[in-house]
């Protein structure tokens, strides 16, 4: 199996930008592909925050997104992507109809609002910084953009732990590069599929370890309702929109192994999957797709393993504190 790691923006044409914002935990992450990107999109989770994934049908008419925006403050999140479309407005990028050139931003969010003041969260200022920050090359991952934020493992009666955004990429032979970006804060806990094992999420309020998820379910305690794991795929190999729907489909595999319980009432679990179709090499929906959850579950485990705690919110310890304590 190849070896999982490596960024989104190893997938040829695609950069990422952050914006963190300073005054309390929350922030956005542009992923732009500025010479436009065939797209699709899943909806898992049934409490979702997003915009223009009706247009990402493939029944519908337009084939290609400029910039996939992830972004914390909840459905006030969304406004940031208007700063998206200003960026690439700005420089000419965008859908031509014979009046202007209309950029096409799919967003998708998260909620962060119990961290800090909720009347702070990205704008659209947010989202043309974070356009401004993107780059191709090394992403900056844990408590930073879209996952600065972030919190995982909210089942009561258990402890919650921060969360944050990771990537990962695979390259497979010559030229066929499949990647993945996911900002975790999810409901569940995050669990490590080669081991088993629960490495962060709900802390059990007795000492050490985790909320045991079947015992919870059992048990019949509410879950807190402020949650979501949203991110982006990417690939260079040429699919189109139906394709890149499956792909985003089979991606969610990757939350399925990852975190437990997924895609549930209390979350807006979204994927989307883009294709810059800059390989020479054919390779079919099912492989892409199975490498695809491949790429989603080591994004989410880096999400998890790089956030860093914030000394502000001691009540959200992260994996890399716990580990330290233990």
């Amino acid at each position: 199996m190849p070896q999982s790691d490596g960024f989104i923006t190893d997938v040829t044409g695609i950069k990422v930008g952050h914006f963190t914002d300073s005054r309390r935990p929350t922030g956005c992450t542009v992923v732009l592909c500025e010479q436009g990107a065939v797209t699709g999109v899943d909806v898992r989770g049934s409490g979702p925050g997003t915009r223009e994934t009706d247009l990402l049908d493939p029944v519908n008419h337009v084939e290609h997104a400029h910039a996939i925006l992830l972004s914390g403050g909840s459905a006030f999140g969304l406004d940031a992507a208007g700063g998206v479309m200003r960026y690439l407005e700005e420089r000419g990028i965008g859908y031509v109809t014979p009046f202007a050139r209309v950029p096409i931003v799919p967003a998708a969010i998260l909620f962060d609002l119990r961290m800090g003041d909720s009347r702070i969260r990205p704008d659209a200022e947010s989202g043309y910084r974070a356009c401004l920050a993107a780059q191709a090359g090394p992403v900056a991952e844990g408590s930073v953009g879209a996952g600065a934020g972030a919190t995982i493992g909210k089942l009561q009666p258990g402890l919650p732990m921060k969360g944050g955004i990771g990537t990962a990429s695979l390259r497979i032979g010559s030229d066929v590069v499949v990647a993945a970006l996911v900002a975790v804060n999810c409901v569940g806990n995050v669990i490590d599929p080669k081991t088993g094992q629960t490495i962060a999420g709900s802390r059990s309020p007795k000492g050490k370890g985790f909320v045991d998820v079947m015992e919870w379910s059992r048990g019949g305690i509410p879950a807190e309702s402020s949650n979501t794991t949203i991110g982006v795929i990417a690939t260079n190999v040429a699919f189109n929109k139906a394709h890149l729907k499956k792909i985003a489909q089979m991606g969610h595999d990757g939350m399925a192994r990852t975190i437990n319980p997924v895609h549930t009432p209390w979350d807006g679990d979204t994927l989307f999957a883009m294709s810059t179709g800059g390989s020479q090499t054919q390779a079919d929906v099912g492989r892409i797709g199975s490498l695809a959850a491949e790429v989603v579950s080591q994004a989410i485990l880096r999400a998890v393993m790089r956030a860093t705690s914030i000394a502000d919110f001691p009540e959200f310890p992260s994996f890399n504190e716990l580990s330290r304590r233990d």
